[in-house]
């Protein structure tokens, strides 16, 4: 392996505070994780790392791609090791990271994957795969058995239980955790870190349907076992992490002194909140900071609905005003305008016990305007149809029980996502580039007549009950003209 390229060849070359904390080559596997993305390496895998330091346990996480083999490529290439920078108006500072032990590609390495599951050493399986990752049916919440990537993952589990080669992240963990049934029947926990509601709970839900729709012989049996020896935590977790751009890989470059083709960046605040509902022997993660408490909904709604929910909102009024980042909208005369008085308007479905909504507005007003954090409103924006069921539709329908108004914010974040979703013509997309699986229903809905775009599009959320909102989607649908020229009206 070159010198110029990070890895254990070139960590001598590293400046002593960029070093990592741990000696990579200690590293043994016993988390899996499916996600090797940008916030893996900048959050769960920084906190796995503080956990070997404090213990001396050298826990190596193998982290498993879903779709993208290159990464696993670039991963094995560095030894798996990568750079974080933390990033802030004062500075920044990048340091390598030793937490990986390896790397698997979902399908390429489905045997290796399945054995690493069903092995003693492992006690532990955490997921970033985003809202698309749990191909749930937007109505009913539910696994969807009709998409075509599970459909065709059940038809290759019934014919061969035990060694299908299966696509998706939901029938890959039901197919191993089966057979780690069949094995050693050893506890496992499997950690969902997902931007959803009761994501721990959501992701037992998707399991337990495949393995019920699969209907093997032992179905039943594993079932059992899925309820009294595998826990699903709920978890919160929170780092803005950027995707990572050329002018990051060039950064880490200049400052490190070797290429670093995994180099990511993030904001100086991390959380990760987790529910104490674990099965087997876990990762020390409090030493990195991590907070185990015995309900986290107080925490994941907050942000989920105060976070994520504003996040969404400037990213689609932002691209409507011309703006590129977030730091960009905080640095109108708007951009903490809008924070301030959408978490005012969401705070009435927080439950008691949380943080104080309007302090964490003030901190979100802070952490969005970090302008050394080049966070893309196209990033950002992408995949609405998953995210915003999550971030809006809930708290809208919250609002309607308790038979509170829509504010104006959220009014306008609506008409700004429905803005967003026009067709562009000469990109075949939507109308800022964003992406989404949805993207030709979305369209559809702009067909025809303008009056009832809003509840088309709706509905397509899966949120029939707010399309029939007259007061609401005519609202909406009076602040689109504004938008589509480039006017952001907020009250």
């Amino acid at each position: 392996m070159s010198e110029k390229l990070l890895g254990l060849a070139s960590l001598n070359r590293l400046d002593q505070n960029a070093r990592p904390l741990v000696d990579p080559r200690e590293l043994r596997p016993q988390v899996v994780h499916f996600g090797l993305g940008a916030f893996h390496r900048a959050h769960q895998a920084v906190y796995t790392e503080a956990a070997s330091e404090a213990t001396g346990q050298a826990t190596g996480i193998v982290a498993v791609a879903p779709r993208d083999a290159s990464v696993v490529q670039r991963a094995r290439e560095q030894d798996y090791l990568f750079s974080v920078t933390t990033r802030s108006p004062g500075g920044s500072q990048p340091r390598v990271v030793a937490a990986l032990s390896g790397a698997l590609h979902l399908s390429h390495d489905a045997a290796a994957l399945d054995t690493l599951i069903r092995s003693a050493e492992v006690s532990t399986i955490t997921l970033t795969v985003t809202e698309k990752g749990y191909h749930r049916d937007p109505a009913s919440g539910r696994l969807n058995l009709a998409d075509p990537r599970i459909a065709a993952d059940l038809d290759l589990s019934r014919k061969n239980p035990a060694d299908a080669v299966v696509g998706t992240v939901v029938a890959r963990l039901a197919v191993s955790l089966a057979n780690r049934l069949r094995t050693i029947g050893a506890p496992i926990d499997v950690v969902s870190c997902d931007n959803l509601d009761g994501n721990g709970s959501v992701l037992a839900g998707v399991v337990r349907e495949f393995v019920a729709a699969a209907g093997w012989a032992d179905s039943d049996k594993v079932l059992d076992w899925l309820d009294t020896s595998v826990g699903f935590p709920s978890t919160v977790v929170d780092r803005i992490v950027p995707a990572t751009s050329a002018a990051d890989l060039a950064e880490a470059a200049a400052r490190l002194g070797v290429q670093d083709g995994l180099a990511v960046a993030g904001e100086p605040y991390s959380q990760w909140v987790l529910q104490n509902a674990f099965r087997a022997a876990r990762p020390a993660w409090e030493h990195g900071g991590a907070q185990f408490v015995d309900d986290v909904a107080s925490y994941q709604l907050t942000k989920l609905r105060l976070l994520n929910g504003s996040h969404s909102g400037l990213a689609y009024l932002g691209l409507a005003a011309g703006c590129r980042t977030i730091a960009d909208v905080l640095a109108t005369d708007w951009g903490a305008t809008f924070v301030r008085g959408y978490a005012a308007e969401v705070a009435a479905t927080l439950p008691n016990g949380g943080p104080d909504p309007l302090r964490y507005a003030e901190s979100l007003v802070a952490r969005f305007s970090n302008n050394a954090i080049h966070h893309e409103l196209r990033q950002i924006g992408s995949d609405g149809s998953l995210k915003l069921p999550q971030r809006w539709v809930t708290v809208l329908r919250d609002l309607r029980e308790q038979a509170s108004p829509v504010g104006p914010n959220q009014t306008l974040a609506l008409a700004a996502w429905a803005h967003a979703t026009r067709p562009d013509a000469s990109s075949g997309g939507q109308l800022f580039g964003t992406t989404d699986p949805a993207t030709a229903a979305l369209a559809g809905c702009w067909r025809g007549s303008p009056s009832g775009v809003v509840a088309r599009l709706l509905n397509v959320l899966g949120a029939a009950d707010l399309a029939e909102d007259a007061d609401l989607t005519r609202s909406a649908e009076a602040l689109l003209p504004d938008l589509a020229a480039g006017h952001v009206p907020l009250q």
